[in-house]
């Protein structure tokens, strides 16, 4: 089912750039680290919700794989 939704959300918004969806399961922020290693990637770029607490910028994951990420990541927020 993840990968159903995955391949339904990439067709529907096909980047101009070479793009590709994966599919893991695990801790979220060890998962993106592992999987941007594994295939060599140059960018993680991963969108964030505002988190509850009104003072952060960014989610629990997004920090974490800002912080420990050995790519640049791009994070773009949802607007209000």
């Amino acid at each position: 089912m993840a990968r159903a939704a995955m391949s339904e959300f990439m067709a529907e918004h096909e980047a101009a750039s070479e793009a590709k969806g994966h599919v893991a399961h695990g801790t979220i922020y060890d998962e993106i680290m592992k999987a941007a290693d594994k295939l060599d990637c140059d960018l993680i770029l991963m969108g964030s919700h505002r988190p509850e607490l009104k003072d952060y910028l960014l989610g629990p994951n997004a920090v974490r794989i800002v912080r420990h990420a050995n790519q640049s990541v791009f994070v773009v927020r949802a607007t209000a």
